[in-house]
């Protein structure tokens, strides 16, 4: 038996090297020279093409990349996020050659490269010998997207180097950003990232203190829940790292936990000095086509099959069951049911149970997005066959489609509901104060403020980042940073200009009557366990100023918002192209309707004018404040034409 200090079989190749090395494997013929990467000198893996024209393994490129900046072949210069993957054909010819199984003392079989995982896990005795499958499921986590592809990285552990983290990539090389040209100054490497599974990458920067340059929405306080990047500045950490696009979720950081945690506590996880930033990752499916599905080759023991029945009330209703696809088994498994749905209501399903088979259609190797369809297509009944485990265990998103949400036959959609419960979202209260100083008129204020319309692409009130040691405001101590200012003897500052603001502030005399709204956050927040920092309403930029976090602008008063209405144009086909959270919930009262995520090439994407952590208050007019979920979601499917929507939005914390 190996030591426990080795590193384990790997399930790909069934070969003992470390996670973050190339497969190893045993050729049974002689390779053509323009398969071998000229590196390592091995057979190409998860193949990448340079400008120049040369194409290396993705992990022996990136590799060579941290110290050179040129091509091996012929030193011209290289930049990693301009190489693309290789093409279908050449990774098809990689996939063909032959590689004889490593259990020799067991197995004598030769197959192609691309089939010897599937070998491993259905016919091969020596793999059973040395508990591969075993292995396979203690070793898979939720930074390991498996599919069973030639081009999957397996078992990737949380020292995952960056060149395994890149080479996390699609079933579909040479496809992914068709629109890739080498000129373009955008060229990035967000498509190493496959949609709708989780990844792990790993981000070097030279200075631990060094701002990411991202901003970031979402929380558990809120109905994204997770926590999304919302807007990418360029030239930054992030951006010059090239994978991670906005709409992305942020599951891990260096190995913590942050799927379900407040805001402010993931923020101040996200702002700890390090050198490696280790982020899990999950980019939802951007593109959902109806026939696509992916499967998984794996086995795994659960508990024997049963027989669940939910009844419709008619065609359309849907069943409030959300379906996601896991790292450790193969096929589809039930994440969560909408409470007061037809699958809660009935009872007999439960989460974490996987699904076998739907209407008699075997599903034991299917999507997230074909059982959708089996669903959708039952007009009265839909039959499950499904399994579950006694032992609970946390069920990782790889996959999902999204939420079924009807809770029964189609209802009239309220304009507004009364909120039997608080709402989750008062995690900052507001207080109103009216403050006078007195000054030299030769004398400063001695405050710096922010803000105003137009900054920076959000209309925002004139908050007050600074207040200088000694000054007038200083010694008042009444005016805080963070505070906004609402008018200065009398004169209204809302929905002026930063520089207006300012000559109105420095154009006073003696007496100053500042009206102003300070910002606290809610006392004992605390949620799943997490205690919110003591510097929960700030982050820090690089000029260490102090600068507002996101959840603080949605505790404004809705006077201060500056909506903005956005006219999208839709024919008889196609989404609107963005999906909505929130909305009206019998147990937990009104919620906003948060934009989640944005889909490329739709009418939302190209208006690009909407982020994900908008707020949508109106469409066509209507309110959306005490609608439900299905409610909103139906209208905007059946809307055509014109479609106006009113919307607010924050600036995302910054990073």
């Amino acid at each position: 038996e190996m030591e426990e200090s080795s590193p384990p079989l790997c399930v790909t190749c069934g070969q003992v090297h470390l996670p973050e090395e190339n497969h190893l494997y045993s050729y049974t013929e002689e390779v053509d020279d323009d398969l071998i990467c000229h590196i390592c000198l091995q057979p190409l893996l998860q193949p990448l093409d340079t400008l120049c024209g040369h194409t290396f393994c993705t992990a022996c490129l990136t590799n060579f990349l941290v110290e050179k900046d040129f091509c091996p072949m012929d030193r011209k210069l290289v930049i990693l996020q301009t190489c693309r993957k290789s093409s279908i054909l050449v990774n098809n010819l990689l996939d063909k050659l032959m590689v004889s199984c490593p259990f020799t003392e067991h197995c004598s079989e030769v197959v192609q490269r691309g089939h010897l995982e599937q070998h491993f896990q259905t016919q091969c005795k020596g793999a059973s010998h040395y508990g591969l499958t075993k292995e396979r499921k203690r070793r898979s986590q939720d930074c390991s997207p498996d599919h069973g592809s030639s081009l999957a990285v397996a078992a990737l552990g949380p020292e995952l180097s960056a060149a395994a983290a890149i080479a996390l990539m699609t079933d579909e090389p040479g496809l992914v950003n068709p629109a890739f040209s080498p000129t373009s100054e955008d060229s990035q490497l967000y498509h190493l990232i496959p949609d709708g599974e989780i990844t792990c990458i790993k981000i070097n920067r030279t200075d631990p203190q060094e701002n990411l340059a991202i901003r970031i929405v979402g929380g558990s306080e809120t109905p994204l829940v997770h926590i999304i990047i919302q807007h990418i500045y360029r030239d930054g950490v992030v951006a010059r790292d090239g994978r991670l696009l906005p709409g992305d979720m942020i599951l891990k950081v260096n190995g913590m936990d942050i799927k379900n945690v407040p805001h402010n506590y993931a923020l101040s996880i996200l702002k700890q000095p390090c050198h490696v930033l280790r982020l899990t990752v999950l980019r939802e499916q951007r593109y959902r086509c109806r026939n696509s599905g992916l499967s998984l080759d794996a086995r795994c023991n659960r508990d024997d099959s049963f027989h669940v029945v939910l009844n419709k009330s008619s065609p359309d209703e849907q069943l409030g069951i959300k379906l996601v696809r896991k790292a450790d088994e193969p096929g589809v498994f039930i994440f969560n049911m909408l409470e007061g749905g037809v699958a809660a209501r009935d009872g007999q399903l439960q989460e974490n149970d996987r699904v076998l088979a739907i209407n008699g259609h075997d599903h034991r190797y299917g999507s997230p997005e074909s059982a959708a369809q089996l669903i959708q297509a039952s007009e009265k009944q839909v039959h499950f066959i499904v399994s579950r485990q006694t032992r609970q265990q946390t069920p990782d998103i790889l996959q999902e489609t999204g939420w079924s949400y009807s809770s029964g036959s189609p209802q009239p959609c309220p304009t507004e509901r009364s909120n039997p419960g608080k709402s989750t979202l008062h995690t900052v209260t507001c207080h109103e104060k009216v403050v006078a100083v007195w000054k030299d008129h030769t004398e400063s204020l001695g405050m710096t403020v922010a803000g105003g319309a137009s900054n920076r692409e959000w209309d925002l009130p004139i908050y007050v980042i600074s207040v200088e040691p000694g000054g007038v405001i200083s010694r008042d101590s009444r005016i805080k940073t963070g505070d906004i200012l609402l008018n200065v003897n009398g004169i209204d500052l809302t929905g002026v200009s930063r520089s207006e603001a300012v000559a109105l502030l420095k154009n006073t005399n003696s007496s100053v009557v500042l009206k102003a709204l300070e910002m606290r956050a809610c006392e004992a927040q605390e949620e799943r366990g997490h205690l919110l920092p003591p510097e929960a309403m700030q982050a820090t930029s690089e000029s260490n100023e102090w600068s507002p976090s996101w959840v603080m602008w949605l505790g404004l008063p809705r006077y201060l918002y500056s909506c903005k209405e956005i006219v999208l144009r839709r024919n008889t086909s196609g989404s609107l192209g963005f999906s909505i959270v929130g909305g009206y919930e019998e147990h937990t009262g009104n919620k906003p309707f948060f934009i989640k995520s944005i889909v490329g090439g739709t009418p939302a994407y190209n208006d690009g004018r909407i982020r994900c952590g908008d707020i949508l208050l109106a469409v066509n007019g209507r309110n959306t404040s005490g609608m439900m979920h299905a409610c909103l979601a139906r209208m905007l499917k059946e809307l055509k034409g014109k479609i106006t929507l009113t919307i607010v939005s924050w600036p995302g914390t910054f990073l």
